[in-house]
């Protein structure tokens, strides 16, 4: 929010040294993240006096005048504005200005003749829309003084960072009540002085005669109230009023839909404006009907873009048609333009998620959405529409019509807290007065009384405070204000007390540092994600579960919580690779969601997942690294249960059905014992390309808690043999099908305790030699016992035991 530092000193005294402030600011949580000095983008822009004024001699709509800008400096300029005459004073930019959007006026010559300036617009000058002739300044502006100086635009406005738990803060009166709380200084609000006023421009019959309202839904609108303001006159908006909005970073657009901002700035409650005749029935009545969207219902807002809506959307409708979104934008059909006589003023109350999920899934991102779906309190919304009421009729000349259409279906009650003193001075560990506790709870709004404990308040929290719901809540807001720095840092206390890692910390620890030491680099990835993740991952079967929805999504491309860490390191992988860097080895320790049937909380598991595209290291002259595959991620993963000493590692296969996700062949579930630990391998190529990353992208998923919960603190000991060992090689001749891990596991149960090791080391495939169909795979076979030296006897018999087994077991042949 633009916070304009010369409009709240009319509320609260503002202190004059800026850089404190908004250091005192950022203490007290509210985030300063530009500071801006209005009037310093105008530099070089003067008043000017037109001399003469003459036309162009190469055109029939423009014109060369002679401007005084001075102490006697005359220039010349071309000018085609259609309102230029000599003998007005106007604002000149003189060469080497530069005006906003960084447009830098320079000498030139149009149609033949020089042009040393230029004579400014107020669009050009960024105060407002009008283009349609020279900005003509009164006749008593001082020639030659710089127009930042002329218009009084010595203000320094703040951009500042307004947490969501802070509705109250999106308004300058609410902005003046933190800073009178910060300083302790006595703010003002206005708006009792701007309400009175409406008795004075009120004229006509009453509003409740022709006006009414419908509203289908109390839950997504509280509160609905509307007034008509007859013989407006849509126009300019007065200097001081375009100098506020603009301040505010807001486009002056005309007077109307000026003090509409203007109302929504200074007090955070967001109005619209209608034209009241484009409403109106043929009986010259208008009833106004809030309710939900139909699904599929078409609508044309503002910008001139037809929407197509859903049910969770709230309409302000006639009884025939849509002609705004509640709380997000209104319709081009019913805009105030330049012949509008007769406007309905709303002012409401919408629900927050409702106005949140419109913005989002929309793309309308406004001034007023903001507000609403942080939390415009419904309490003084009638009064507010008295002070907007009055100020429209003033700057427009028109009149309101007597009373109010208010239909306030949910009211919004203040929450009654008690504050103990003691407890909360033994909690923050500092000694706060008891009367600074009661001066700053009365300075956030908050009614604060004795009770028959001194040290007990009771404090009723205002209504425009969402935030505070509990005991804690003021506590925090008394902390801040004190300063945390004051608070003298201390140890907790505890005696005996050692403190320790936990066996999980320590399972993190060894994940990040084996990661790592893999060549791995961790990453953090949005916990949030787009809702079709799993369906472009291809992980659409029970192991995806159901998904978490948020009801205040960032936008709709994060509208639910991530299922799994592999899309969002998917999308690093495709940044970097749209970015020249084709080698990427990603991994992340991180959190994901499912939704629990009937329960509020969503169930979280921590996940450690990795990808790895590209290869390990550069081409070079005489080496090209082979890319990465399924190995290197089952290496990465063996490496990791070596250091946590997983029991009994071992990969099951995945058929294609099982994991859609991966290459078929080339994926694997990862088990230690009978533990699920997670999976392992090459991702499917249809997945990749969804994420618009290259294929191919080996990776793995594990769950920490199994991790956890098969990790060995330490390992058991073994000694060092000594007795020699004996190696023999034996090759199987087996089915295509056969597997791997299926010979490992006959070898190691027929191998007994003699069998200390069997190692692969060639898979032969010959259809003559071999057989169709069939494949030879080759292991090297070490049996040692650890208190003898075998004979070749026991070897042979150990030998052919197993030989034996195996076969029977895998209708395996001894390849000769």
């Amino acid at each position: 929010m633009r916070v304009s530092l010369k409009w709240l000193s009319e509320y609260v005294a503002v202190p004059k040294d800026t850089k404190a402030f908004c250091d005192k600011l950022d203490l007290t949580g509210t985030g300063v993240e530009g500071v801006e000095t209005v009037g310093e983008g105008l530099g070089g822009v003067v008043v000017g006096f037109v001399e003469t004024c003459e036309p162009h001699p190469d055109s029939d709509h423009m014109h060369v005048v002679t401007v005084d800008v001075g102490a006697g400096d005359l220039v010349q300029i071309v000018c085609g504005a259609p309102n230029i005459a000599a003998g007005i004073k106007v604002p000149v930019a003189c060469v080497g200005a530069v005006l906003p959007g960084d447009f830098a006026i320079k000498k030139s010559k149009l149609r033949g003749v020089t042009s040393c300036g230029m004579c400014c617009s107020k669009r050009e000058l960024g105060f407002g829309a009008d283009h349609s002739g020279i900005w003509v300044l009164p006749e008593d502006a001082p020639v030659g003084m710089a127009i930042a100086e002329y218009l009084g635009l010595g203000d320094t406005v703040l951009d500042l960072e307004i947490t969501p738990n802070r509705p109250d803060c999106l308004s300058m009166v609410g902005m003046a009540r933190e800073v009178g709380a910060m300083y302790q200084e006595d703010a003002k609000n206005p708006l009792g002085a701007m309400a009175a006023k409406l008795a004075d421009v009120t004229a006509g019959a009453p509003v409740a005669d022709t006006v009414s309202i419908d509203i289908m839904d109390a839950d997504r609108c509280p509160r609905y109230t509307a007034r008509i303001i007859d013989n407006v006159k849509v126009g300019p908006s007065p200097e001081w009023l375009v100098e506020r909005v603009t301040a505010a970073g807001c486009r002056s657009i005309n007077n109307v839909v000026d003090v509409t901002n203007y109302i929504m700035f200074l007090f955070g409650q967001p109005l619209h404006a209608f034209d009241a005749d484009r409403l109106a029935e043929p009986d010259g009545s208008v009833r106004i009907v809030v309710r939900p969207a139909a699904d599929g219902e078409r609508f044309t807002t503002l910008d001139g873009q037809e929407r197509v809506l859903s049910a969770d959307t709230t309409v302000i409708a006639t009884p025939e048609r849509a002609v705004a979104l509640a709380g997000v934008m209104g319709g081009l059909e019913t805009e105030v333009e330049d012949g509008t006589t007769c406007v309905l003023l709303e002012a409401a109350a919408f629900n927050r998620s409702h106005t949140s999920r419109t913005s989002r899934n929309l793309g309308l991102i406004s001034e007023s959405s903001m507000r609403y779906e942080r939390g415009v309190d419904d309490n003084p919304v009638e009064e507010i529409s008295q002070a907007a009421a009055a100020l429209l009729a003033e700057v427009s000349g028109g009149t309101v019509r007597p009373g109010v259409v208010d239909v306030w279906e949910s009211r919004t009650m203040p929450a009654e807290l008690t504050f103990r003193i003691s407890r909360f001075n033994a909690m923050m560990g500092a000694s706060i007065p008891a009367e600074f506790i009661v001066d700053i709870l009365g300075r956030l709004g908050c009614k604060v009384s004795a009770t028959s404990d001194p040290a007990v308040l009771s404090v009723v929290a205002p209504t425009f405070r969402p935030d505070l719901e509990r005991e804690i809540d003021l506590y925090e807001e008394v902390l801040r204000l004190w300063g945390m720095d004051r608070i003298e840092p201390t140890l907790p206390g505890g005696r005996g007390r050692v403190g320790t890692r936990s066996a999980r910390e320590h399972v993190v620890d060894v994940v990040n540092h084996t990661l790592r030491a893999s060549g791995m680099n961790e990453t953090m990835t949005y916990s949030f994600a787009e809702p079709g993740d799993m369906d472009r991952l291809r992980m659409t079967g029970e192991e995806a579960g159901s998904a978490v929805e948020l009801l205040n999504p960032l936008n709709s491309e994060q509208s639910v919580m991530r299922r799994s860490i592999i899309p969002g390191l998917l999308r690093s992988v495709a940044y970097n690779q749209s970015r020249g860097v084709a080698n990427v080895q990603l991994y992340e320790v991180g959190t994901v969601f499912f939704a629990r049937e009937g329960k509020k909380s969503p169930k979280e598991r921590t996940y450690v997942a990795g990808v790895l595209a590209g290869a390990m290291g550069q081409e070079g002259w005489n080496a090209r690294p082979e890319a990465f595959d399924f190995f290197d991620a089952k290496g990465v993963v063996e490496s990791l249960a070596r250091e946590l000493a997983l029991p009994k590692l071992r990969f099951k296969a995945l058929a294609a059905d099982e994991a859609p996700w991966l290459q078929p062949g080339r994926a694997a579930q990862v088990l230690s014992g009978g533990t699920v630990l997670g999976w392992v391998g090459e991702l499917h190529p249809l997945a990749v390309a969804a994420f618009e990353a290259q294929a191919p992208v080996a990776a793995f998923e594990l769950t920490l808690d199994a991790l956890q919960k098969s990790a060995r603190p330490a390992r058991d000991y073994v000694e060092v043999p000594t007795f020699p060992a004996v190696s023999v090689d034996v090759a199987f001749v087996v089915d295509e099908g056969a597997s791997h891990e299926k010979l490992m596991q006959c070898m190691s149960s027929a191998g007994g305790k003699l069998l200390e090791d069997a190692r692969l080391f060639d898979v032969y495939r010959d259809d003559a030699r071999v057989g169709a169909g069939k494949k030879s795979m080759a292991y090297a076979l070490t049996y040692r016992a650890a208190d003898r030296t075998l004979s070749g006897d026991e070897v042979e018999r150990a030998h052919e035991r197993l030989v034996k087994k195996v076969s029977a077991a895998t209708g395996a042949e001894v390849r000769g």
